[in-house]
């Protein structure tokens, strides 16, 4: 159904549009929607204009905006249809992943560095997507190469468009708008306020939408400040890791190798950690999420790349083990905790000359460390078993389930997160165990295919 962008919306569309929406909503076990989402979805929905959304990290924007965009689109026609424009390939796979979880009929890809543009173009000719996720960087590589049509793009969404004009992708940025002559209507989402969006960006008549409260963060967040008497802090903060039990604890640092050298002495003191940045390969990367993210590490270390944009449960704890660069980089680390209605804990581990910096506008209250030692440091309740076959294989959640249960001897309420992937799987069970399962299976098949079955370390 092609519309001219008159006011082409009648009652009758409007609510067909809204049914389909809580059809999709049923798909994805989604009872209700915050403020910020209902209204997102009615202004995409009623208006042709340009909506910027101004909204707080963890509060749904993926979704927001993905629900009336799908009924934007024609399936019937083959061409890409929509621009998702993101910062960074961890972005651009979460929110594909949202987008397929959603079950309908259109076809969508994700276009990202770090590996052949070739392959993505042979995908992009088999798939024909209407939707695509994509980093600055190599959309405007397969527009260069003229790997796909331009003409049928009437939608463009940029999601955390701050952080993508912050990372020095403003070049790339504007390349990729003036290679894309029809777009009709832009999406702008981001987590802070946006002071200034550049005049490439080429927005018509424009809706802003802005659930930023006032507050800083939100209150369900309790801040705190550690002292370290040495300036070295990493004896305290392997004592407050161990105060914190088996919890959910994210720690930030400012730079790479610091990442590094933090994970490889929580390591060695025995914590189960993953250690997260930007010079990690993506295999590297996505173990590391998988790991904290189905509770088998309960340490994740990382720079701010960890801030923003990837998809992560609940998180217990925030600890700044460096202080934060700035204030956006504050409310995004702590952002991670607290998010939708729980409640969380921000740390400040400050050694002896260092103090809170003054954009903080809460005074965070003294935390006294009781653990004096960390011979036994808190253990996570489940390990992550790499299988070795995924979709390609015709496997889903279900045969691994069944398979560990029949010929692995668990029960259902030992096994966690499953994750299917193209070739490969991953799947949380009880660290208690982990050894037995990795013996029982050792030479059974799965759906008549024999795999590698091994815990990740």
């Amino acid at each position: 159904m092609h519309h001219s962008n008159s006011n082409y919306f009648t009652t009758f569309a409007i609510k067909s549009k809204i049914m389909e929406i809580e059809n999709l909503l049923q798909k994805l076990h989604i009872d209700s929607l915050n403020e910020m989402q209902s209204q997102t979805i009615e202004t995409l929905s009623t208006s042709d204009k340009d909506v910027v959304i101004l909204s707080a990290t963890g509060s749904g924007k993926t979704l927001a905006y993905l629900l009336p965009l799908v009924n934007l689109l024609n399936p019937s026609l083959d061409e890409i249809q929509a621009v998702v424009l993101v910062p960074g390939r961890e972005l651009a796979l979460q929110t594909y992943d949202v987008f397929r979880n959603m079950g309908t009929s259109l076809r969508s890809m994700c276009l990202y560095g770090g590996r052949a543009t070739m392959d993505e173009h042979k995908e992009l000719r088999k798939i024909r997507p209407h939707i695509v996720f994509a980093t600055p960087g190599r959309i405007n590589d397969h527009i260069d190469k003229d790997n796909f049509e331009v003409y049928d793009i009437k939608y463009l969404v940029i999601d955390e468009f701050d952080k993508c004009l912050k990372m020095g992708f403003r070049n790339e940025m504007s390349d990729v708008l003036s290679k894309l002559p029809n777009v009709q209507r832009r999406i702008l989402l981001s987590a802070t306020d946006a002071n200034e969006i550049p005049s490439f960006v080429n927005m018509g008549r424009t809706v802003r939408l802005d659930f930023l409260s006032d507050s800083q963060i939100p209150d369900r967040v309790n801040i705190f400040k550690v002292s370290s008497p040495e300036k070295d802090k990493l004896e305290s903060l392997a004592q407050l890791l161990c105060d914190f039990g088996d919890t959910s604890t994210i720690v930030f640092l400012n730079f790479r190798d610091s990442v590094d050298r933090v994970t490889d002495f929580l390591t060695d003191k025995g914590f189960s950690v993953s250690g997260f940045h930007g010079g990690k390969d993506q295999k590297e990367r996505e173990d590391a999420l998988y790991k904290f993210r189905n509770g088998s590490a309960n340490v994740l270390v990382g720079t701010d790349l960890a801030s923003r944009g990837l998809d992560i449960p609940e998180v217990d704890n925030i600890i700044h083990y460096h202080l934060p660069i700035g204030e956006d980089e504050y409310i995004h680390r702590v952002g991670r905790t607290a998010r939708w209605t729980s409640s969380g804990r921000a740390f400040f581990l400050l050694s002896p000359d260092e103090s809170v910096p003054e954009y903080v506008k809460d005074k965070p209250k003294d935390y006294v460390i009781y653990s004096t030692s960390f011979a036994n440091p808190p253990q996570p309740r489940m390990v992550t078993l790499y299988i070795g076959k995924g979709k390609k294989d015709k496997l889903s959640k279900g045969d691994i389930l069944g398979f560990l249960c029949k010929k692995g001897g668990l029960t259902a309420d030992e096994i966690g997160r499953i994750d299917v992937k193209e070739r490969c799987s991953y799947v949380a069970v009880s660290r208690n165990c982990w050894q037995d399962v990795i013996k029982r299976t050792a030479n059974e098949k799965i759906k008549g295919i024999k795999t590698v079955i091994e815990l990740i370390r």
